[in-house]
């Protein structure tokens, strides 16, 4: 057996706990590839899968709570934190509250699923008031069905997963420059398309402070349109006065209720 397999078995719980912990934390460090290879070698008899979901629990759940908390406390602020450390942070909310308003509570079932979106369920869910008891009931069910899901279809094939693992053992550092610089152009892009976003956003961006001055004079040519989600009104239930609420995914459903005529100005937190 070479000296890879001898680290990973020697090793394979701690990095499992430290790959889940990184991803749960918010880092962008994939933990499903762990979950497999320790699955593969449950499969062969060369690990223990009750010793795989202590170690994937303990490293789920303490975050888990703690972004809980927080959202509870702090609510949207956690969230644009979380997003702005997220590949994709633009839509991280959005998505996220999307899930929550189509699936309830069970939402937090399957987050755990979607990266980006499992790190972001829990302060969201404290944000909207799912009592403590219920939050932990459904993560602990959510990191079960995960974790168990990804090490059980390592278990499954776990015949070819080692033989791709061996194979990729003979490749070296060649597979490793490889996924390297795949990881890293698809991180450049992602950073290329959010400056761009940004940009565009700028050339019609209206400071805080113009805007209360057109509104303290009455301007008629200005017309003020919330486009917060019914979850974040309900957490934060206040809004420039006199502006109409359209939710931003209800804009092209309710495109003939915006004012015509006048100068649109749409916010969203």
């Amino acid at each position: 057996m070479d000296d890879t397999v001898q680290g990973l078995l020697q090793y394979g719980y701690v990095l499992l706990f430290a790959f889940v912990l990184a991803e749960q934390v918010g880092l962008p460090v994939p933990a499903v590839p762990v979950l497999l290879g320790v699955g593969a070698l449950a499969g062969g008899g060369r690990m223990s899968l009750t010793l795989a979901f202590a170690a994937a629990l303990a490293a789920s759940l303490p975050p888990d709570v703690i972004w809980y908390e927080l959202g509870r406390r702090r609510g949207a602020r956690v969230l644009g934190l979380l997003c702005r450390i997220s590949l994709e942070p633009d839509s991280c909310v959005q998505r996220t509250e999307n899930l929550f308003m189509r699936r309830g509570r069970k939402a937090l079932l399957i987050a755990k699923f979607f990266p980006g979106l499992s790190t972001v369920a829990p302060p969201l869910a404290g944000m909207v008031g799912i009592a403590r008891w219920q939050f932990l009931a459904l993560d602990v069910a959510a990191a079960i069905l995960w974790a168990g899901a990804w090490m059980g279809l390592g278990y499954v094939f776990s015949d070819a997963l080692e033989l791709v693992a061996s194979r990729a053992a003979r490749l070296g550092n060649v597979l490793l420059i490889v996924v390297g610089a795949a990881l890293a152009a698809y991180v450049c892009v992602k950073f290329v398309q959010r400056q761009r976003f940004l940009r565009s956003l700028r050339v019609a961006q209206i400071t805080p402070e113009e805007l209360k001055g057109r509104l303290d004079i009455g301007d008629e040519t200005l017309a003020v349109v919330d486009t917060r989600s019914v979850l974040d009104v309900t957490a934060a239930p206040y809004a420039i006065p006199g502006a109409l609420w359209i939710a931003a995914e209800d804009i092209a459903r309710r495109h003939g209720e915006l004012p015509r005529g006048r100068e649109l100005v749409l916010y969203c937190s």
